[in-house]
């Protein structure tokens, strides 16, 4: 017992003796000048300690600062480039001794962190970035395996507080300001390999949007401090900016997210994804241990209206400003280096689609991207009761982006598409539809000029809507009798059974060299093209009787069945026009009422011959 009293007695000794070294004989304010000059002296930076730094010994030992800031390079706006308020940790000693860290606080209040990018070019890091000299000749490889063989037998952090911590990043080359503030972060009792609760509340100010966003979670560091794993972690963020849908956008996130430092790979279960009325979920797999970067991505999503994402700058800018932006926005050719940045698969799927006014189910994509090509492997969906496959690239590794694609409309219903995608109600009928292609350029005006595509068309069981060809050809037919005055009323459509051809895209330029129109009244035939850049028509048909005109409003007649008539279509996409080449129908009449008279003088001439 009396050995006890003395073990006891000298431990106590010792830590009175250390309290006062660190309080009378120490003290870690002697070493700010020299502290500061050191850093003055490898930066040329000017560090300021405010505050007297000092000991708490109760109920652990700790160390209390404040008051400290790291200047900017000279001739930057913003002087200091690190601010902290008050910085506090208290530690407990002897469990450091078995490799076991017990803090019963980590507190850090205040810090300010400006990041400018002058117009040179120049960062406020400049002269902070350490050489390989500096560092021994270790390289991050390096580095980055002694941190991974650090090995702690306990950690036990009582709680961890930040509070008012701001980011700003000036950019002078963009004139743009950017500020983002933590306002809180708060860890609960965290202890290796058992999960305590995380909580945090940020915003962020941006030149055309804000953003303000809150989470909690359950946070877990493994003994090897390798792994850190965030559990039923839920985000809820909150954006405006002239540029979102309705000025405003709320996208909430739960998740499970597992780091791992080892294998350098982050794996992430989105449980729940929403983003304005779009609902989703999937997983997300990164490997950031190679020179790019590896993203395997698996996503789900239920009904996606894209139109009511419409940006309210464009629901609320008149039709002039809106044409005139839009020209100004796309004279120039995006910037796909970002595509050389990381390599990706993506496999997706939509239960519901809307976009421009266009309604599709049942979407599967498979994408690949790799080494700044983006491939569109497999795309399917239904759409007007038929189907679409396709598949596309783009090849984003020089300036000029270049692309080809290669799809397929199957038994689609074609009113309603036109329709909806793009205000036409000119044709109807179920229609298979081939196109393959390639172009050059992302801008839209060089996308008309630049496409080369080469497809065919079957549209079935159909109609033309705009023109009556039977009516036209009533009324040719009745000028031909001399009766000038024209029938009207009935609905301006024909009618067809089938309506085939093929077509080619070549410098703004579309070609049908053989359309074919049939129906049980008439038959159609002839060619002719689009100017995309224009979007006028100009096509030269020529139409027939097959028998009669009765069917479609149509008395029976053959007066002028076997006569090619002549049919013209001019105009616009949206307002195409057609008429009857009357000329020449007149001239090929007369031509074949000629015939007929040189006939029957000839029979005559020949009868009156013969009887002589």
């Amino acid at each position: 017992m009396k050995a006890l009293k003395w073990i006891i007695g000298v431990v106590l000794l010792i830590l009175v003796g250390f309290v006062f070294y660190l309080t009378v004989v120490f003290d870690p304010n002697d070493f700010k000048p020299q502290i500061i000059a050191a850093v003055e002296k490898q930066t040329g930076r000017t560090l300021a300690i405010d505050q007297d730094l000092s000991w708490t010994f109760f109920p652990t030992i700790g160390i209390k600062a404040g008051g400290i800031s790291l200047s900017n390079p000279k001739n930057f706006s913003e002087k200091q480039m690190v601010a902290v308020n008050e910085i506090v940790a208290n530690v407990d000693l002897l469990p450091l001794l078995s490799k076991q860290v017990k803090i019963s606080q980590l507190k850090l209040d205040g810090l300010q962190l400006n990041l400018e990018t002058t117009k040179d070019g120049r960062t406020s890091f400049e002269g902070l970035m350490a050489s390989d000299e500096g560092q021994g000749g270790k390289t991050p490889a390096d580095a980055s395996s002694q941190r991974g063989n650090i090995m702690l037998k306990g950690l036990n952090i009582g709680g961890i507080d930040i509070s008012n911590a701001q980011v700003k990043l000036l950019d002078s080359q963009q004139a743009a300001e950017n500020v983002f503030t933590l306002e809180s972060l708060t860890v609960g009792a965290l202890a290796l390999d058992s999960f305590a609760p995380i909580t945090y509340k940020f915003n962020g100010k941006m030149p055309d949007m804000t953003v303000s966003s809150e989470g909690q979670g359950q946070l877990k560091i493994s003994s090897d401090l390798k792994q850190i794993f965030l559990k039923d972690f839920t985000i809820h963020n909150n954006l405006a900016g002239v540029n979102l849908p309705k000025g405003e956008l709320k996208a909430d996130l739960t998740t499970n997210i597992q780091l791992n430092t080892g294998t350098q790979t982050v794996a992430m279960v989105l449980n729940k994804l929403a983003l304005a009325d779009i609902n989703g979920s999937g997983e997300l797999n990164l490997s950031y241990g190679s020179k790019v970067p590896q993203v395997d991505a698996t996503l789900a999503f239920g009904t996606v209206d894209l139109d009511k994402l419409m940006s309210a700058a464009e629901a609320n800018t008149t039709e002039q400003p809106a044409a005139a932006t839009s020209v100004a926005a796309t004279s120039v050719e995006p910037d796909l280096n970002g595509m050389k940045a990381v390599n990706m698969t993506l496999r997706l799927t939509i239960a519901s689609l809307k976009a421009a006014g266009v309604t599709t189910d049942n979407w599967v994509i498979n994408t690949k991207l790799h080494n700044g090509v983006l491939e569109v492997q497999k795309l399917t969906a239904d759409l007007y009761q038929g189907s679409l496959t396709a598949s596309a690239k783009v090849d984003g590794r020089n300036k000029l982006a270049s692309y080809s694609f290669d799809s397929e409309l199957k038994q689609v219903n074609l009113q309603p598409l036109l329709k909806d995608a793009a205000d036409v109600d000119m044709l109807a009928g179920t229609a298979n539809i081939n196109a393959k292609g390639s172009g050059r350029s992302l801008i839209p005006e060089n996308i008309k000029k630049n496409l080369d595509v080469s497809g065919n068309f079957n549209i079935a069981d159909g109609a033309l809507y705009g023109v009556n060809i039977p009516l036209m050809i009533r009324n040719a037919q009745a000028k031909l009798k001399g009766d000038l005055s024209s029938q009207s009323g009935e609905e301006e459509k024909t009618d067809f059974t089938s309506l085939t051809g093929s077509f080619t895209v070549k410098d703004g330029l579309a070609n049908n060299p053989d359309l074919l129109m049939s129906s049980p009244l008439i038959r159609l035939s002839g060619a002719g093209g689009a100017n995309l850049l224009q979007e006028t028509l100009d096509y030269r048909l020529k139409t027939s009787l097959v028998s009669t005109l009765k069917g479609q409003g149509g008395k029976t007649t053959d007066q002028l069945a076997g006569v090619e008539i002549p049919l013209l279509i001019s105009g616009t996409f949206a307002k195409p026009k057609y008429s009857l080449d009357t000329d020449a129908l007149f001239k090929n009449k007369l031509k074949d009422e000629t015939e007929k008279v040189k006939d029957k003088l000839k029979d005559s001439l020949l009868k009156k011959l013969g009887g002589g």
